[in-house]
């Protein structure tokens, strides 16, 4: 009888261990632990690169590249949501980060494109400009290992609770 208590404890069963099993579904909601924490680290570093860039850029020499630099300011935006949505734990900010991440790997994938083949419009680099050359490609894979760890790490679907 003993054992079955534990059992069912350690299942989300009924009783005082229902609890049990909510705290662990939320711990695993989490995006902020382990790799997540090195993630939102450099989510935080990009989002501070790219808008005290963009914010250079605009202030001093906007008229030169006004489209570059209004896309500077946006990934700046996009970075910035980013970190912090993976920061919260809960499925709304779940929502928002992988919307964020999207976002960014669209933005990366065409303005990285854009810059190649339309350089006029292009005379000085963006974040995302040559698919994130002047970072190291980094702004290109960043998303992609931002899609994975969120996929691992998507809030799970409510346990109904059975009548047995």
């Amino acid at each position: 009888m003993g054992g079955r208590e534990a059992g069912a404890g350690r299942l989300g069963g009924f009783g005082r261990s229902a609890g049990a099993g909510r705290s662990n579904r939320t711990a695993r909601d989490t995006r902020n632990t382990g790799p997540g924490r090195l993630l939102i680290a450099v989510y935080a570093i990009f989002a501070l690169s790219a808008t005290a860039r963009a914010g250079y850029q605009i202030l001093t020499k906007f008229s030169e590249a006004p489209l570059a630099y209004l896309l500077s300011a946006f990934a700046a935006v996009v970075y910035i949501v980013a970190t912090i949505s993976l920061a919260k734990p809960g499925p709304t900010w779940f929502k928002v980060s992988v919307t964020a991440v999207v976002v960014e790997l669209v933005g990366v994938l065409v303005v990285g494109a854009l810059s190649l083949f339309d350089a006029v419009n292009f005379p000085h680099e963006t974040v995302w400009s040559l698919f994130g050359r002047g970072y190291g490609f980094i702004p290109l894979l960043l998303p992609i290992l931002g899609l994975i760890w969120l996929y691992r790490r998507r809030p799970s679907a409510p346990v109904a609770a059975s009548a047995d």
